[in-house]
């Protein structure tokens, strides 16, 4: 339900930005720290690998399978994990459909104060995703029983 949520969010803040602004258009929430600029992406994160759409959509196709049957492994037993999981599906399904249907991404987040490259929502909750799921990770008592292999943790 989270990951929908993600999703639709995503999709709707994008949606908004392509309908209603220019592309390279740039209005100032805060003037010189934070903007809201309409940009696309045919690469990955921070432009690298620019056309490679094809490869970006299989690398996700396999890592929305991965989530989704590791989600359904978790069931309801591991709710921080499944959180963090569903923060990322949510996030790859919105540049999945932005690849797929647009060819490249929608991007507008932009933090000019630190030069940061422009990004989404979905980026964001992937990030976020990702943070939780290291920390979750790290924090994990040893001898703790892994969620996905049964298996207890390096009890050293």
């Amino acid at each position: 339900m989270a990951a929908l949520a993600i999703l639709g969010l995503d999709q709707w803040t994008k949606w908004l930005v392509v309908h209603k602004m220019d592309l390279f258009e740039s209005i100032p929430l805060w003037e010189g720290i934070f903007h809201i600029t309409s940009h696309r992406n045919r690469g990955a994160a921070f432009g690298i690998l620019q056309n490679q759409q094809w490869l970006f959509i299989l690398v996700t196709l396999i890592v929305v399978a991965g989530i989704s049957w590791y989600l359904i492994r978790l069931k309801r037993s591991e709710p921080p994990m499944s959180w963090a999981l569903a923060l990322i599906l949510g996030g790859a399904v919105g540049n999945l459909i932005d690849r797929i249907r647009l060819g490249e991404v929608v991007d507008f987040l932009d933090f000019k104060l630190i030069n940061y490259p422009i990004f989404n929502v979905a980026d964001s909750v992937i990030v976020i995703g990702v943070g939780i799921m290291i920390f979750l990770t790290i924090r994990q008592p040893e001898g703790k029983v892994d969620g996905l292999t049964g298996k207890a943790g390096d009890p050293r």
